[in-house]
């Protein structure tokens, strides 16, 4: 059986999740279920960014210990892959012992390979980016653009470094090639424009002192501790077992063995520096393989602005899933927000797309069908898919199929369910045309037309709505309709 291993990023624990988060996870979520329903052992990992100075700081402000806080906040991220149906295999803690055990061991590869070493060093450092920026990086009034607002902070102190530089005309080379594939080809670009420029070594450690004694612990130096990216990137292999044996090589155990490296990393476009220059960098120094493909998502955005609690237009992916469901979250998130840019969230957006879509879209049709089914013949079965009359609605059908395809190569969620609602709308106009519940020659003919499509569409939903996608075949096998989405007045 073919495997196929996808992660979602690992988010940082400083705080609970919010609506970006939840379409990442929903975004993983539906690339997983289309590769089960292909018949693949699939492996879908996420986890919580736990040693970043930001969670340091932030559990300081709250008055609670670091490791209850973060705990306490990982947790929360946990519940929300629940609420929205993301069936996680591995969820994978970076304060856990056997991920700074790994990160250690990716330690150890990377120096034996004569690529760290320790410098006294000065600059600019973004806590929220927990990275750090040259001058020409900065906007206009000398912040990062990632976090405007916030004042930089100028360090100076000895770290390890790593010889990025060392790696750059391969990094290129991998990119163009595609060995690392790049999705949209706007941050292909955005890479290639980066890896334009000279790379500078990177800082991959900070003193105990500034780091406030937290993270994993630099092999061999007890005063400093790993830079957050460096171990929180591992996560993607501590996660499958990597460096899980200390007496083993590098090529870890047998798990980790069968499913790295990584089928598709999927990630926001305010990482992608990490994950497209840093982490394959990492990767070739240790000499083990590099992930295939990174997916690069938006942001959502409130209203047009970007969401912050100052601004307090946050949007709480709990609430949402309590107040209009499961799936319908999924829908807007997988329909409304497109697929690789930026998208804009309200409740009226929200609403608008949900009584159009979903309760007068596919609900209204499956009601429908399965009301003249009732009243015409109770015992009514779908024929065969070969034996469909309508011969536009088998090339609808079919070319649907294809097109569901077609989009998941380049991760084209919004376009994959506009094509299924196709067949939505071409049903929805041939039951006015052709007016089944009025008896004719043709009459159980349309209705097996379509009692067919609609348990075709609930199979191409089943990625994008899962549970939807079970009462369909549920109400199909009993001929009984039940309201899927409930008009909101």
């Amino acid at each position: 059986m073919k495997k196929f291993y996808v992660t979602t990023a690992i988010p940082y624990v400083n705080a609970r999740p919010h609506i970006g988060h939840a379409l990442e996870f929903v975004q993983a979520d539906v690339i997983a279920r289309f590769h089960r329903l292909k018949g693949e052992e699939v492996l879908l990992l996420s986890g919580s960014d736990e040693n970043a100075l930001k969670n340091v700081q932030a559990a300081e402000k709250a008055g609670v210990p670091v490791q209850k806080f973060i705990d306490e906040n990982a947790k929360l991220f946990q519940q929300l892959a629940g609420a929205l149906f993301v069936q996680l295999d591995v969820f994978q803690k970076g304060s856990s012992k056997a991920h700074h055990i790994s990160s250690q061991k990716l330690w150890d590869l990377c120096e034996k390979a004569g690529d760290i070493y320790k410098k006294e060093y000065e600059g600019l450092y973004c806590v929220g980016c927990e990275t750090f920026y040259t001058p020409d990086e900065l906007n206009e009034n000398g912040e990062c653009f990632e976090h405007p607002g916030k004042k930089l902070e100028k360090v100076s102190e000895e770290n390890y470094f790593f010889k990025l530089s060392r790696y750059q005309s391969q990094l290129v080379e991998l990119i163009e090639k595609g060995e690392l594939r790049i999705v949209p080809a706007e941050r292909k670009n955005e890479v290639f424009a980066f890896l334009k420029q000279p790379l500078e070594d990177i800082s991959i450690s900070r003193s105990n002192e500034r780091a406030k004694n937290w993270g994993v612990p630099v092999p061999g130096d007890e005063s400093q501790r790993m830079y957050v990216w460096f171990d929180a990137l591992n996560i993607y292999q501590s996660g499958i077992g990597f460096g899980s044996d200390p007496s083993a090589d590098e090529a870890g155990d047998a798990k980790y063995k069968k499913w790295w490296p990584a089928d598709v990393h999927v990630i926001g476009k305010g990482i992608i520096r990490f994950h497209a220059v840093y982490w394959p960098a990492f990767l070739l120094s240790a000499g083990l393989p590099l992930p295939k493909t990174l997916f690069v998502h938006g942001y959502v955005t409130a209203d047009g602005k970007k969401m912050s609690k100052s601004l307090g237009n946050v949007v709480d992916p709990f609430e949402l899933v309590d107040k209009y469901g499961v799936d319908a979250v999924r829908y807007f998130l997988l329909r409304e927000i497109p697929s690789a840019g930026d998208g804009d969230f309200s409740y009226e957006k929200f609403e608008t797309r949900y009584n159009a879509d979903l309760a007068g879209g596919l609900g209204n049709l499956v009601a429908r069908v399965l009301t003249l089914v009732d009243k015409i013949n109770p015992k009514f079965e779908a024929r065969n898919p070969k034996q469909i009359q309508n011969k536009k609605l088998q090339e609808i059908l079919n070319g649907t199929r294809q097109k569901v395809n077609d989009a998941f190569e380049e991760f084209r969620f919004n376009d994959a369910l506009i094509a299924i609602w196709e067949i939505i709308h071409f049903c929805d106009k041939y039951i006015d045309d052709k007016k089944p519940w009025v008896e004719s020659l043709e009459q159980k003919e349309v209705i097996g037309d379509l009692l067919l499509a609609i348990t075709e569409i609930g199979e191409l939903i089943k990625p994008f709505l899962p549970e939807t996608a079970s009462k369909i075949q549920k109400q199909i096998q009993e001929h009984k309709s039940e309201a899927l989405f409930p008009r909101i007045a």
